[in-house]
């Protein structure tokens, strides 16, 4: 009679282990870790290529100084900004600030460089401003799948059924992506003709 009550109480852990969720949790703190990583590497493609476009643009026009030291401070503030794997919210404001100074900077830049036509026909500035447009395409892509391998590990994490398997592997739920001007973001912008 013992031994048939030991099976049964070790059936009824197993199955429980089964369904606890523990997995799950791993496999997805796993995507979190490759999505933070992706979404890092493409703002380093981005940093990298920074110094490239300034050099071409300096060497094609007299151009404004003061917008190309706006970028490559920015670009020097961005690349001392570390956002770790389990960032608080504080890391996570400080990261996405100094990447969206970055943007800002390169926006700028591209904008005055419109009124240099010689610039604007030079194929190295061309190939290297088509490659910034593709960086960002690839930034805000790494961004959308950062933010919902969070969101997904984050569901698992509160969900009920799985508090074992978040006990047994001390899951915490991640910091999302938080972005200072939500309030700008919200409003719609105005359209003047």
């Amino acid at each position: 009679m013992k031994t048939i009550m030991v099976w049964i109480g070790l059936s009824i852990m197993f199955i429980t282990l089964q369904g606890c969720g523990y997995n799950t949790i791993q496999a997805q703190d796993e995507a979190v870790n490759a999505s933070h990583s992706q979404l890092l590497s493409v703002y380093k493609k981005r940093a990298d290529l920074i110094p490239n476009l300034v050099e071409v643009v300096k060497g094609e026009a007299n151009f404004e100084k003061s917008t190309l030291e706006a970028v490559v401070n920015a670009r020097a503030k961005a690349t001392q900004v570390i956002l770790p794997a389990d960032a608080s919210s504080e890391q996570v404001k400080a990261f996405m600030a100094a990447q969206k100074e970055v943007g800002t900077g390169l926006a700028r830049l591209l904008a005055v460089a419109e009124s240099y036509p010689q610039l604007k026909a030079n194929a190295g500035f061309s190939d290297l401003r088509k490659q910034l447009g593709e960086i960002e395409s690839q930034a805000t892509a790494a961004r959308n799948k950062y933010i919902r391998s969070i969101q997904a590990h984050n569901v698992t994490v509160r969900n009920w059924f799985n508090w074992v398997g978040v006990w047994m592997s001390g899951a915490k739920v991640k910091q999302q992506m938080q972005f200072e001007d939500e309030a700008a973001i919200k409003q719609t912008p105005q359209v003047k003709f």
